[in-house]
């Protein structure tokens, strides 16, 4: 005697189908503003995992990896270190304006020059960007697609600027990707310099329009602004020259050495609130490589065998992988996504 077939029943929830058209074509994920944020997250990692690319191609994809996961992860600055020991011999170049090739001989630098171009809204890359060989291929890495990368057609009370008018010149003008340039009558600004704008109305935003703190739109209307680039010549070096009045009140240091990330946050009423979160990782050799090339550390009396006496916690935020080693650009997607939930949690 044959069977009829039975066939399960699934419901409309299941299956997560409606009546409802769904376009797919475009991104929904918008950024939407929570209120005014005074808090901020830090990431600091060594520009030698540049040299552990073989090739310029992949140098530059590593560069923007790393970029995706500051900008997917919201974070507002990216402090470069230098861990080499003995220190790298040779030219050192302390800003954006060399026009040599920057991977091989100072690899901090081309990581710092790969980043704060990706963090540039495009308008602006043309003008505070010439062509240099470090950015040959940096048009084929993915856009990061941040707050302040709007497109022609999209409003925002706050935009970023560069000053094309030229010094002295009366008003100072303003392109902020706009089709009218903003014109500043009461502002001496020089020329190419990169401002926030902030608008008073969106009717006539090329004369209604002032130069703001870069840290107002997050600081007043929550928006995520995008990340500073900073540069060290130590692991010590982050913390004495921190930007923030009172330094870095919480911070993370990443090793496979260190207690799994999800045990120390098991309790997070024993993690308190920060103003400034700091999060490290190592390069090739672990964050313990960067105290052996710290004089200042060891003059403290750290050692790769008590790294984690620097940091609040000190964690490590795969345990059990599968694989022998994690890479940098990995463990900064790991460890922000498993330091998500403290960061939302923190208002």
């Amino acid at each position: 005697m044959a069977h009829k077939s039975k066939k399960r029943k699934i419901s409309q929830h299941q299956t997560g189908r409606n009546d409802e058209h769904v376009d797919t074509s475009k991104p929904s994920a918008i950024f939407t503003p929570k209120g005014p944020r005074l808090h901020t997250l830090s990431v600091a990692l060594p520009g030698s995992i540049i040299e552990n690319a073989k090739s310029h191609d992949q140098k530059t994809f590593l560069a923007g990896t790393i970029a995706r996961a500051l900008a997917v992860f919201s974070v507002d600055e990216v402090v470069i270190f230098d861990d080499d020991n003995p220190p790298r011999p040779g030219r050192i170049f302390d800003d954006l304006t060399t026009d040599e090739y920057t991977a091989t001989k100072d690899p901090s630098h081309f990581l710092a020059h790969l980043l704060s171009y990706l963090e540039t809204p495009p308008h602006l890359r043309k003008h505070l960007f010439p062509m240099h060989p470090n950015l040959r291929t940096a048009g084929t890495l993915p856009s990061l697609d941040m707050p302040h990368h709007p497109r022609a057609d999209e409003w925002c009370d706050y935009r970023e600027g560069v000053v094309v008018s030229g010094d002295g010149e009366k008003p100072t003008l303003v392109d902020t990707g706009l089709p009218k340039k903003i014109q500043l009558n009461d502002y001496d600004i020089p020329s190419k310099t990169r401002v926030t704008i902030k608008f008073g109305s969106r009717d006539s935003y090329e004369k209604d329009a002032e130069p703001v703190d870069p840290a107002e739109p997050r600081e007043q209307a929550g928006y995520y602004w995008g990340y500073s680039v900073r540069r060290c010549g130590s692991l010590s070096a982050v913390f004495t020259e921190c930007p923030f009045d009172g330094g870095y009140d919480l911070s993370f240091g990443t090793s496979e050495r260190g207690a799994p990330i999800s045990q120390v946050l098991a309790e997070p009423s024993s993690i308190p609130k920060y103003r400034h979160l700091l999060v490290v990782f190592g390069g090739v050799a672990g964050i313990e490589a960067a105290i052996t090339a710290d004089p200042g550390l060891l003059e403290k009396g750290l050692t790769p065998a008590t790294a984690g006496e620097l940091f609040d916690y000190w964690v490590n935020v795969l345990p059990d992988q599968g694989s022998r080693t994690i890479r940098t650009e990995e463990a900064v997607w790991l460890g922000l996504m498993g330091l998500r939930g403290l960061v939302e949690r923190n208002g």
